[in-house]
């Protein structure tokens, strides 16, 4: 995905860190302003269900445009707003050379939910290069510049810079402050954990605290837990943090950049790139500044390292744990052709040692090799969509979350996610079956750049115009 400013990709142009970044592409200052009125129920035709594919077409109902008569803020409609910005390519799912041409590999659909009406309300606007929101318990919306900087908005006003550290990052493209995640005793202890490329363009992950201001962190506290070397290429850093139920903080690493994987590091036990990792940052051990918990399912079989929790991804720039259920949920961005959408159940080990099938496949389709690839042991994504000619349908999948608020119960159960490159907007049923249909909400006609969940539940999209809209 590109952005002109910021993509999913590779946070399109500055941030490069796209779900599907080429070398040049991706998220980059990822900003979504998604006014959206619009439903219908969106079905592939019966030859793509036979092939496995799930690529849909877009209804003429669902094209709303968005401006200030519904939303209050800047129109997304006109393409300049969307462009005007710095470029930043940050989901990154393009590659140079040739496209192979995937092999699909049959896959059953399932019909997806009732169709719905959903709107993307204006919160704010007017921020610098946001690509996504985190929260801290309370009333306040944590915003992730790309560019180094966190700001606080308590309802629709900026309340000043949380923490700056754009002297520590290189940025941007795919690069930058990627990932904010507060501890789950924050309340307590004022600990809270960044995701950044460093100067270096190496991936690290620290840890700080909040200052005797709560509106303001304490820059100097920073402890630096893990850095992971990001060699070669700028591309593929991967970008959300989170804490999941059980307590220990998840890392979605990129597989080190190019296109096609061609270090091989996604179905390689030995780095820590192209994975999801699973770190205790309450306890130490091994002489490393943080834990390793002894359920992950490489503990103690070196040279397998034992951070990693799954394997088999390229460029997992956004993921999230239903607040529910606990069902872990990637957003995988692709490589040329297919954008996934994977789900890992609780019930079923939340992700434990699951291989989600990169390079080998390409959302449900050989990759490498073309045709034939061995599918043993494979985790298949939940739903996938294709690009489309020209992109005309997404180019970097933009993951979001599970609705679980309170103030639009016909919202409840139903995963949302988006795309970079055309602003659509899908659902797929949380609890429903293992292979669904992407059902097709909205074409907003906004660049896309990350998902954001406030306390209560209530989630918010964010755009490269540099808006936050709440979604109803």
């Amino acid at each position: 995905m590109r952005i002109a400013t910021t993509s999913p990709r590779g946070l399109a142009v500055r941030l490069g860190v796209g779900p599907r970044s080429r070398p040049g592409r991706g998220l980059g200052f990822l900003v979504v302003a998604l006014l959206v009125a619009a439903c219908g129920t969106t079905q592939p035709s019966p030859a793509a269900q036979q092939r496995g594919l799930t690529s849909i077409a877009l209804p003429a109902t669902a094209s709303p445009s968005i401006g200030p008569s519904e939303s209050g803020g800047p129109s997304e409609s006109g393409g300049s707003s969307a462009t005007g910005g710095p470029s930043s390519s940050l989901p990154g799912n393009s590659s140079p050379g040739t496209t192979p041409t995937a092999t699909p590999i049959p896959v059953v659909l399932h019909t997806p939910l009732p169709s719905v009406k959903i709107k993307l309300v204006l919160v704010a606007g007017g921020l610098a290069s946001p690509i996504g929101i985190a929260n801290a318990g309370d009333a306040r919306l944590f915003v992730i510049e790309q560019s180094g900087r966190i700001v606080i908005l308590n309802g629709s006003t900026a309340a000043g810079s949380f923490l700056d550290i754009s002297a520590k990052i290189s940025c941007c493209g795919e690069r930058g402050l990627l990932g904010l995640a507060f501890h789950p005793h924050y309340a307590s202890d004022g600990r809270f954990y960044v995701r950044y490329t460093n100067t270096a363009g190496n991936l690290v992950i620290s840890e700080f605290h909040v200052s005797s201001d709560p509106n303001k962190a304490d820059a100097a506290s920073e402890r630096i837990l893990l850095t992971i070397p990001h060699p070669t290429y700028a591309n593929h850093n991967g970008g959300r943090i989170e804490f999941g139920p059980d307590g220990y903080l998840y890392i979605g690493t990129g597989d080190g950049g190019s296109g096609g994987d061609p270090n091989g590091h996604g179905q390689s036990l030995t780095t820590l790139l192209g994975k999801m990792l699973r770190i205790d940052v309450d306890r130490t051990s091994g002489g490393l500044p943080y834990g390793i918990p002894a359920g992950n399912p490489f503990v103690g079989q070196s040279p397998k390292r034992g951070e990693i929790w799954a394997y088999g991804l390229r460029n997992p720039y956004s993921f999230s744990f239903d607040r529910r259920t606990g069902d872990l949920w990637i957003g995988d961005v692709g490589q040329n052709l297919w954008e996934e959408v994977d789900r890992a159940t609780a019930a079923g080990g939340s992700g434990r040692g699951l291989n989600f099938g990169w390079n080998t496949m390409e959302g449900n389709h050989c990759y490498n090799p073309v045709s034939g690839c061995n599918t043993a042991g494979i985790t298949r994504p939940i739903t996938e969509y294709a690009h489309g000619s020209s992109d005309s349908i997404g180019c970097s999948i933009i993951g979001g979350y599970v609705y679980r608020g309170n103030l639009h119960p016909d919202l409840t159960g139903r995963y949302f996610f988006s795309d970079y490159c055309s602003g659509r907007v899908w659902d797929v049923a949380a609890g429903g079956a293992a292979a669904q249909a992407p059902q097709l909400l909205l074409s907003s006609g906004l660049r896309a750049v990350g998902w954001g969940q406030d306390a209560r539940g209530e989630l918010y999209l964010v755009a490269l115009n540099g808006s936050v809209y709440r979604l109803t």
